[in-house]
């Protein structure tokens, strides 16, 4: 049976564009789908690179323009790969233009743009999807599958940490195309919205939502060169963030992120206490998914490390044999395979724009809470 073709036009080619490339690329190779993704055109505003771009990824096509691209009638899905000051102009332009949407996290800079794009694709009724890519680990996935089977029973606890060392040299400009995540104009936020943004993502999915938090940043170097001027400014990002949080169910919670763990690149983890087990992942060994049931029995009772590689684990069965694992740019893979299931199915891919605004409400609490020392409600 021939495919329906879908025609992507990707804005950004950095690291992410690089990331769903490649997961447009590979879909169709391992999941059984009526839609087939076309890579119709990348935008970028350097035309060179954006043709070496097109050149080795096979995108048909090159904008430099944002505004052609979504003119553009033989675009179908716009894919939003740009910094985060840019996803909301872009992204109801696109719904306005009856484009389906694929935005990088965070959703916006802050709450009130992500209600308008809410409104926008809402009103537009075009498909969209946040690619908060961690929920498409297959041992998170398992996670989830646990947590709503009711293996865990009530949940007690959450704790988060993300942790990262690659800014701590103080001779480490911001901004720029490179660094646009230390400059604040462009990100919106630090650590806030770029890493403790997936955990927030992945707790709200996995344990509901979040109704209270306390918290606390810093920013441990005041002031860094700006790549644009050359000149020494203010630096007004977050690098490290630390929150309680407070749960719709009762259960409590710790997140922490920071850019300045000396020895760790991309440390993600969490776990889950509920009053029958408990639940843990780590990024770093993704594929597997640490669990502890204290209604095993006593002499045998312990965690116990599960390989999630059997083709009766989410999203295995797509893969290759039990014991051979899969990686990081299988995530985005799977959020598109699920994306293209989905639009067959005339159903929504969750995390929505809406299901993603619940993630930018959490992280405005936090820096709000941050700067007034206090509890803070989500809503």
């Amino acid at each position: 049976m021939s495919k329906k073709p879908l025609n992507i036009g990707m804005i950004g080619y950095g690291f992410m564009g690089r990331t769903h490339s490649n997961a447009y690329a590979k879909v169709n190779h391992f999941f059984d789908l009526e839609y087939q993704p076309v890579l119709k055109a990348i935008c970028a505003r350097n035309g060179e690179r954006a043709q070496a771009f097109a050149d080795q990824w096979g995108y048909e096509s090159v904008e430099t323009d944002w505004r052609k691209l979504i003119e553009r009638d033989d675009i179908d899905a716009v894919d939003i790969c740009t910094p985060n000051n840019l996803h909301h102009e872009i992204a109801i332009a696109a719904a306005k233009a009856g484009k389906m949407i694929l935005c990088e996290k965070p959703l916006a800079m802050d709450v009130e743009q992500g209600e308008e794009m809410c409104k926008a694709v809402e009103e537009a009724g075009v498909a969209n999807t946040v690619w908060y890519n961690y929920r498409r680990v297959p041992a998170v996935t398992l996670a989830k599958q646990l947590i709503d089977e009711g293996k865990l029973g009530k949940i007690f606890h959450y704790r988060a940490v993300f942790l990262q060392d690659w800014t701590i040299s103080e001779e480490l400009p911001q901004g720029g195309e490179a660094l646009w995540r230390l400059d604040a104009a462009a990100a919106g936020s630090g650590v806030t919205g770029d890493l403790l943004a997936h955990c927030i993502d992945t707790a709200l999915w996995l344990n509901g939502g979040i109704s209270d938090v306390s918290a606390m940043t810093e920013t441990f170097i005041k002031e860094r060169v700006h790549s644009a001027t050359g000149e020494k400014q203010k630096v007004e990002i977050d690098d490290a963030c630390a929150f309680l949080a407070k749960f719709d169910n009762g259960s409590l919670a710790t997140f922490e992120s920071t850019r300045y763990a000396r020895g760790h690149k991309a440390l993600y983890t969490f776990e889950i206490n509920g009053e029958h087990a408990s639940i843990a992942w780590d990024l770093h060994d993704l594929h597997r998914l640490s669990y502890f049931d204290h209604r095993d029995e006593s002499t045998v009772r312990g965690w116990r490390s599960i390989h999630v590689t059997d083709g009766d684990q989410p999203y295995m069965g797509q893969w290759w044999v039990p014991g051979l694992q899969i990686g990081y740019e299988h995530t985005f893979v799977h959020q598109v395979a699920d994306f293209l299931d989905n639009l067959a199915k005339g159903q929504p891919t969750g995390p929505t724009f809406r299901d993603a605004l619940e993630t930018q409400k959490v992280c405005e609490a936090v820096l709000t809470s941050a700067k007034s020392k206090s509890w803070t409600s989500v809503n």
